[in-house]
């Protein structure tokens, strides 16, 4: 039986009819990640022992009758800056090579509740810092189409073992692209919820404005899926959101026909591959076919907000790092003669050169003298994105654009040149900034068989209206993602 191919449902009602057992999922699982991860490099951590152990008491809980939980036996792969109880979770850092937390994360305690098994934690840019994955202190995890390529980041982890059929979904979270560009290179699905909609309790922060965690999967109906689980109130976390939860399925099959799609001109201008132009916009014709009513809009703000962006992420990162000093926890030097040099010493050992990078860009426009030049007027701009957002969304459903400027690009292609890189995500931190809801749904392949990712967004918590816009370019394009993998894994 070939248990890649099934849907999340599929794999958890098969296991709850006894057709099959979560063992067997598991250990399938397993095998693939020991034949095939070492070429892909998508994880840090593997938790056969305990994911094995989870999977045992799932089928024996069948075997008593004793069937609950949506998930029940299912594996999911996690990002290494989420919060495992029990398991080592890393964020790709030196820093917290060790660090094994004494609790799990809202996301994780949640998808436990529901009886997933967790198969192991994700390779990702050290602190979520990256568009590439290259910045990890373990590893590069490799494109699964073009293993010379890039995955993209800071999920490329995540986005890769789900297209590879490492993991039958993954969670990543997404500052300012991160769940949406690796899933874009990758082939897959990738939601990042409204701000608020996804607890952050647990998962190890970068830029605490703007994170935001989500699903990664195959397809559009386990994204949301996996989001009816995750989601929800959480009172640890004072940003989360006390709204009314939704059935994603109660529309998600309605197609697109009335819908209104504003498309911004400014994402089609200098600066976009042509083979992404031509299917993104080839995709939006099919939709217009289909019955939706498409408008080009002009949105000037859409090319202002990659500099606050940097200015309010990197500001935060500053903040936020600062935690990490050698002495509470996390990797110490051994080289000191007193405090200061625990500190000092500890942080330059241990963080790679894109987290300096940020923590020094972030630190230099919060010091006086340059708080108002910078920060200051980062958040303006962050509030007129918001606003202009907002008055897009009183006329349009949904917002369509390409995810990335650029195909998967080659490994160290754009390494040493930091601004070429920050310009992979010019379509994406908006949404960020703007805190809305937005996804990544595959829409095509280049002319060297490398996939391209269509973005849709909506206003804050119309989820359901991304859902139903991705599911319909996933029916009308019929892309079969997995067989293009398997047949260039098989090259």
């Amino acid at each position: 039986m070939d248990f890649m191919k099934m849907t999340l449902k599929e794999l958890s009602d098969g296991i709850k009819k006894a057709e099959f057992t979560s063992v067997e999922i598991v250990k399938s699982y397993f095998d693939r990640i020991e034949s095939e991860d070492e070429k892909i490099q998508s994880y840090i951590t593997v938790c056969r022992e305990e994911a094995l152990k989870q999977a045992e008491e799932a089928d024996q809980k069948v075997k008593c009758k004793d069937i609950k939980g949506k998930l029940l036996g299912v594996p999911i792969a996690v990002k290494d800056n989420i919060c495992t109880d029990g398991i080592r979770t890393t964020c790709a850092s030196k820093m917290l090579e060790d660090f094994v937390p004494p609790y799990d994360a809202a996301v994780v305690e949640k998808l436990k509740e529901e009886g997933a098994v967790i198969i192991g934690k994700l390779n990702m840019d050290e602190f979520a810092m990256g568009s590439s994955t290259e910045n990890s202190a373990y590893k590069i995890t490799k494109n699964p189409f073009d293993i010379e390529r890039v995955p993209g980041g800071s999920s490329g982890g995540s986005a890769a073992a789900v297209a590879a059929c490492l993991a039958p979904a993954a969670l990543g979270s997404d500052t300012g692209g991160s769940i949406r560009q690796p899933s874009s290179f990758c082939g897959v699905v990738g939601l990042k919820p409204t701000y608020g909609l996804v607890s952050r309790y647990g998962l190890i922060a970068f830029a605490s404005s703007l994170d935001q965690i989500g699903p990664i999967t195959r397809n559009v109906d386990d994204a949301a899926f996996l989001l009816s689980i995750i989601e929800g109130y959480d009172e640890r976390d004072n940003t989360s959101a006390e709204i009314e939860r939704k059935d994603y399925f109660k529309t998600i099959n309605d197609g697109v026909k009335g819908m209104k799609i504003a498309v911004p001109k400014q994402f089609f201008e200098e600066g976009l591959d042509v083979e992404v132009k031509e299917k993104v916009l080839s995709t939006i014709d099919m939709l217009k076919e289909l019955g939706a009513e498409v408008e080009t809009i002009s949105m000037e703000v859409a090319e202002e907000g990659l500099s606050a962006y940097y200015i309010i992420s990197s500001a935060e990162a500053s903040s936020n790092l600062a935690r990490f000093d050698g002495i509470r926890y996390g990797y110490r030097t051994k080289n000191y003669e007193d405090v200061y040099d625990i500190m000092a010493n500890s942080r330059s050992e241990s963080f790679g050169d894109e987290v300096k990078r940020r923590i020094m860009i972030g630190t230099y426009c919060l010091s006086a003298g340059y708080y108002d030049a910078y920060y200051k007027k980062a958040m303006k701009l962050k509030k007129k994105i918001k606003s202009e957002f907002k008055k897009v969304f009183e006329k349009y459903d949904i917002i369509i654009g390409p995810v990335s400027p650029v195909l998967p690009f080659k490994i160290g292609e754009k390494k040493q040149n930091p601004v070429e890189m920050y310009l992979a995500d010019i379509y994406t931190v908006n949404v960020n900034l703007a805190g809305i809801p937005a996804i990544s749904v595959p829409c095509g392949m280049s002319s060297d068989e490398l996939p391209i990712g269509m973005q849709i967004m909506a206003d804050d918590f119309c989820e359901e209206k991304i859902f139903r816009a991705a599911k319909a370019v996933e029916d009308g394009l019929k892309l079969d993602m997995y067989e293009k993998m398997m047949k260039k894994g098989d090259k």
